[in-house]
């Protein structure tokens, strides 16, 4: 697997899928960022409700998929989610099958969030389990002080680069200086 971190304002992505694991994948994507996610689900009463200008009554069909990059489809029968899986990737569409790995492209990643940080853990799928409790440690080793802390970091490594000084050392000595990383 490769790691990246996509941006849904540039790759739209989508959940295709039914009942409260739909809603759940649908509300994680949409917590990432500014750009809204779909949701396709062809069961509504199911899942809750989430906004109206992100939810579509149906599940996707190919000219859905043509808009899309990424699709996670949860909550179906197996037959119609690797009938749905099979129908994205004839459209160039990467597939995240929930639970069933080998029916996925990628994984989704267990994440920590503090501002524009982003820490990561994968097990491949192996052990989903695993990487929620790695997260919750990383969580609470990385407090959301580290939001304002790649603040400055941000500010100050703009100001290194037109100076013209040596980033990387510039930027070893703050974290030293603050104890940041001790």
């Amino acid at each position: 697997m490769i790691a990246i971190a996509v941006d849904p304002g540039v790759v739209p992505v989508a959940v295709a899928g039914r009942g409260p694991s739909a809603l759940r994948r649908f509300v994680a994507l949409q917590a990432k960022g500014k750009h809204r996610p779909l949701l396709y689900c062809d069961q509504p009463n199911d899942v809750g409700a989430p906004p109206a200008d992100a939810l579509r009554t149906r599940l996707p069909d190919a000219a859905d998929l043509a808009d899309l990059r990424a699709l996670w489809i949860t909550g179906l029968p197996d037959d119609e989610a690797a009938s749905l899986a099979a129908l994205a990737r004839s459209m160039r569409v990467l597939v995240n099958v929930e639970d069933r790995p080998a029916l996925c492209d990628f994984h989704s990643l267990a994440e920590v969030r503090r501002g524009d940080l982003l820490l990561t853990v994968s097990t491949n799928g192996a052990s989903p389990r695993l990487a929620a409790r790695i997260r919750a440690r990383l969580a609470t080793e990385y407090g959301n002080d580290w939001g304002d802390r790649l603040s400055v970091l941000r500010a100050r490594r703009a100001a290194w680069r037109r100076d013209g000084a040596d980033v990387s050392a510039l930027t070893d000595a703050l974290l030293e200086a603050n104890a940041w990383l001790a």
